[in-house]
């Protein structure tokens, strides 16, 4: 589903409302703005935001370069997936940022349907690229051909992001257009979930 069919602005309190203590958890690649459209998101809805990253790097006391570095990819995997479940049993309702590959986890998809309202931020490869380079800090892209890298990825995981709840394209478009998208998507399918019109 994508926010293509708008929704008269909803009202946030009603959004709120239905969407119980559910957390709306955002998933998707590198660089497809779910922290930087999370924080906005949370604070439309006047829901707490959560950054998964930022708190498996609080519980491990190190960087996630150096949990790859140090403990390797499937320890720093274990912890993401032990993190976000106890972010949503424990926080939601609220806004949560999830780490590239934190959906492709099946434990993870089931914890996030059981709590949550998946949104995957889908963005072309070129719009991926143009924004992870301007950072140095993504472990899986230190390779020789990190475009190719990336790609590969993104062809891996897509038919797994597109099992989330909704799909909203995140393209150069300001954040404020994906966040205004994302809650037209929420109120339709929140709407459409209780069979009843925000």
């Amino acid at each position: 589903m994508t926010a293509a069919a708008t929704i008269a602005s909803p009202d946030m309190a009603d959004l709120r409302a239905a969407l119980g203590g559910r957390a709306v958890v955002l998933v998707g690649m590198m660089g497809s703005g779910k922290s930087s459209v999370g924080r906005r998101l949370a604070s439309r809805l006047g829901l707490p935001f959560v950054d998964a990253d930022a708190e498996i790097e609080t519980a491990a006391g190190m960087t996630i370069p150096e949990i790859f570095a140090q403990r390797g990819e499937a320890e720093f995997r274990d912890g993401e997936r032990r993190v976000i479940s106890r972010i949503l049993t424990t926080r939601a309702p609220l806004v949560l940022a999830t780490g590239g590959g934190a959906f492709i986890n099946a434990e993870t998809r089931q914890r996030v349907k059981e709590l949550g309202i998946s949104v995957w931020l889908k963005a072309e490869p070129e719009v991926l690229m143009r924004r992870v380079r301007k950072r140095s800090n993504r472990p899986l892209l230190q390779t020789s051909d990190p475009e190719a890298t990336l790609r590969r990825m993104l062809g891996d995981r897509e038919p797994v992001y597109a099992l989330a709840d909704l799909t909203i394209q995140s393209s150069d478009e300001p954040h404020e257009v994906v966040v205004g998208d994302t809650i037209a998507a929420l109120a339709i399918y929140l709407a459409s979930s209780v069979g009843d019109r925000l």
